[in-house]
């Protein structure tokens, strides 16, 4: 069977940057199952797999536009301390979900300067070219219900799978992720959003600019 449009592969990856620091894998024994054709990884790598099959093995480059998009400076935002409920002690790269007009936003600070904080939204591997190293362990036909839902689902229930980063739930590809470069984010095949305020979508990375009133919490 070719990876088409509602296949479900099994691949086993390594992510790294142009320096070659390892960001992200999966390995044979515990592959990343997704939903093909439903933007459940980022681009580059999901157009990379089209027609492949079990046993094939590539490397592809996936530049920042086919990735995590280009760096935007207007995802770095200044706020007042706060804004940041609950939390005694604010220290550079500490990680809290930004709740905000079009729903919750990943940001880590970056600067802590008297009564502002400086906290940045990019996603940690914008602006980066990546090279992925694949394997296709397995494929198989998407359930309808997998195809409604637009996500694979594991056994007991959607999602089933874990991050390596206990803390960090929810439906993504749904299987183990063992991320070496920032385990608040999520892995590298994850597709990641960001919005504007109007909510205006400009290619697939939307973009959010921060308002001063959203409030942040300990991710």
């Amino acid at each position: 069977m070719k990876i088409a449009k509602n296949v479900v592969p099994s691949i086993a990856y390594q992510v790294r940057t142009q320096d070659g620091v390892l960001v992200d894998e999966a390995p044979a024994n515990q592959p990343l199952d997704y939903l093909h054709g439903h933007n459940n990884l980022v681009i580059g790598l999901e157009n990379a797999l089209e027609g492949k099959a079990v046993g094939d093995t590539f490397e592809v480059r996936v530049k920042p536009e086919e990735g995590y998009g280009e760096y935007n400076e207007n995802m770095v935002q200044r706020v007042p301390k706060e804004v940041f409920m609950g939390v005694d002690e604010l220290e550079v790269g500490m990680r809290f979900i930004a709740d905000t007009d079009v729903g919750p936003l990943p940001v880590v600070i970056t600067a802590v300067e008297g009564d502002e904080v400086v906290v940045d939204g990019n996603h940690m591997l914008a602006g980066q070219e990546l090279l992925f190293s694949v394997e296709v362990v397995a494929t198989r036909e998407a359930t309808l219900e997998e195809i409604a839902h637009g996500h694979v689902h594991q056994a007991g229930g959607c999602c089933g799978g874990h991050d390596s980063d206990e803390e960090h739930h929810g439906c993504g590809c749904g299987t183990h992720h063992h991320h070496h470069y920032d385990e608040a984010h999520e892995g590298c095949c994850d597709e990641h959003h960001h919005h504007h305020h109007n909510g205006e979508c400009c290619d697939e990375h939307h973009h959010h600019h921060h308002s001063a009133d959203e409030k942040c919490h300990k991710h």
